[in-house]
C-alpha cells in the first residue's frame, strides 16, 4: 500500500490549498482531424504518446471524443497500443471470469457491466482492485451507447479526500478499513439444528469454506458468522486484509482516496435502491457476490459517516455521457469510476494496464523536482 502518511491531517490541509485539473477533454476537431480520419488519429496517438500519459497522471483521466478511429474494437486496441500502454489481466481473473467483448477468452478487451439483468443497479464508484492487485490504468471504450442513461462516472480520488471532514480523515486512517467480499447466505438450515450441535457443526462448516475460498483467492480472507438479507439467514462473510483508505500516488507524490465505500457499503446501495428499485440478484453468484465496508479493526462505521462520505463522493462525480468511438483513459489510483443505471442496449468495454512505456522516466521526474523545491 505504500508508504506511510505521517501526519494526514497535514496532508489534507495542503490539498485544500493545491489547484487541481480533473480529466481534460480532447477531441479530434480540437487538434485538427477530421473524425474519419482514422490513419491521421493514429499517427497523431504515436506522435503524442508521452504527453497523453502525462494528462492522465497529473489530471486522473483523459477524455477523448470525436474518434472514429476507437468504433471497433481492432481499432481500440491499436490506439492504447500507439500511446504505450501495456495490458493486463483482468483484476478478477482469479477469483471470476469475466466476460469479453468480442467472445473470444484470450481477449484483452473485456465488457463494462452491460448485462440486462444489471440496469437498474448503479455502479457505486471504485477503484479496480482485487486483494492487493490493482491495475495501473484501464481506458474504457464506448462501442454503442445505452439508449437512456448508461453514463460512465468518474471522480478524482485526490478531490474526495480533499473534501472530506478532517474528524473522519483522521478516524478513517488510524483504524484503516475491512471490505467484506462475498457472504454465502446458504446456512439457514444451522438453526434448525439442536442447541448443543450448532457450535461444532459451524466450526466446521467455516473451516471447509474458508479453506476452499482461500486456495482460490491470491490474498487471505477471513470467515465470519452473520446474519443477512430481509429474513436474517444465517451466513459467512468473507472478509479482506485491512487497508489504508488513503494512499500516496506512485508517480506523483500526491495523496488521494482509494476507498471503495461507494461501492461496497450495503447501506449505501440499499439507499439507491429507494432510487432506482431492488438489486436484481438473480442468480447463486450474484448473492454470493454481495459486499460491506467496516473499519479495519471489525468495527461499524455509522450511518451519518457512510453517508457523508456518500455526499462528498457525488459532489466530485463526473457523468460521462460517452457515444460510439469515445474513450476515458484514466489513472486507476488516481481516479475512480462506475456507472449509471440505463435502458436499452448498452455496448461498453475495458482494458487493463499494468503499467505503461515511459512510467519510470515519469516517476525519476518528478523525484528530481521534488528533490529541487526542498532544495529551494
Amino acid at each position: 500500500w505504500g508508504n506511510e502518511i505521517p501526519d494526514i491531517l497535514e496532508s489534507q490541509k495542503e490539498a485544500k490549498s493545491r489547484k487541481m485539473e480533473f480529466a481534460p477533454t480532447i477531441r479530434s476537431s480540437d487538434v485538427g482531424l477530421a473524425s474519419d480520419d482514422v490513419e491521421g488519429q493514429l499517427a497523431y496517438m504515436r506522435e503524442n504518446a508521452m504527453e497523453i500519459k502525462r494528462k492522465m497522471v497529473e489530471n486522473g483521466a483523459v477524455i477523448f471524443r470525436e474518434f472514429d478511429l476507437m468504433k471497433e474494437q481492432s481499432g481500440f486496441v491499436k490506439f492504447y497500443e500507439a500511446i504505450g500502454m501495456n495490458p493486463c489481466l483482468d483484476p478478477l481473473h482469479s477469483v471470476s471470469a469475466r466476460p469479453t467483448v468480442d467472445g473470444d477468452k484470450n481477449s484483452p478487451v473485456y465488457e463494462a457491466v452491460n448485462k440486462e439483468s444489471r440496469k437498474n443497479f448503479f455502479i457505486g464508484m471504485h477503484n479496480e482492485f482485487v486483494g492487493t492487485r490493482a491495475p495501473r490504468a484501464a481506458a474504457f471504450v464506448c462501442f454503442k451507447a445505452a439508449e437512456e442513461g448508461g453514463e460512465f462516472l468518474i471522480a478524482d480520488g485526490r478531490q474526495i479526500f480533499r473534501d472530506l471532514k478532517p474528524e473522519l480523515v483522521e478516524k478513517l486512517y488510524k483504524r484503516d478499513i475491512r471490505y467484506s467480499v462475498m457472504e454465502l447466505p446458504f446456512f439457514g438450515w444451522v438453526d434448525n439444528l439442536p442447541d448443543f450441535l450448532q457450535p461444532g457443526v459451524m466450526g466446521a462448516v467455516k473451516g471447509l469454506a474458508s479453506a476452499a475460498i482461500n486456495s482460490k483467492v491470491d490474498f487471505s480472507v477471513d470467515l465470519q458468522w452473520g446474519e443477512g438479507g430481509y429474513d436474517n439467514v444465517k451466513m459467512l462473510q468473507a472478509r479482506a486484509p485491512s487497508q489504508p483508505p488513503i494512499l500516496i500516488h506512485p508517480v506523483t507524490g500526491e495523496p488521494h482516496w482509494f476507498c471503495n465505500v461507494h461501492s461496497h457499503s450495503s447501506k449505501l446501495r440499499k439507499d439507491r435502491e429507494a432510487i432506482y428499485g431492488a438489486e436484481r440478484f438473480e442468480d447463486g453468484a450474484s448473492q454470493i457476490n454481495k459486499s460491506d465496508m467496516f473499519y479495519g479493526d471489525d468495527g461499524d462505521i455509522s450511518d451519518a459517516d457512510l453517508e457523508h462520505m456518500d455526499e462528498v463522493t457525488m459532489k466530485n462525480v463526473q457523468f460521462v455521457k460517452m457515444t460510439e468511438g469515445d474513450v476515458v483513459l484514466l489513472d486507476n489510483y488516481k481516479c475512480m469510476h462506475g456507472r449509471n443505471v440505463f435502458d436499452g442496449t448498452r455496448k461498453h468495454g475495458v482494458a487493463w494496464f499494468g503499467g505503461w512505456e515511459g512510467e519510470e522516466e515519469m516517476k525519476a521526474a518528478t523525484q528530481q523536482s521534488s528533490k529541487e523545491v526542498a532544495m529551494a
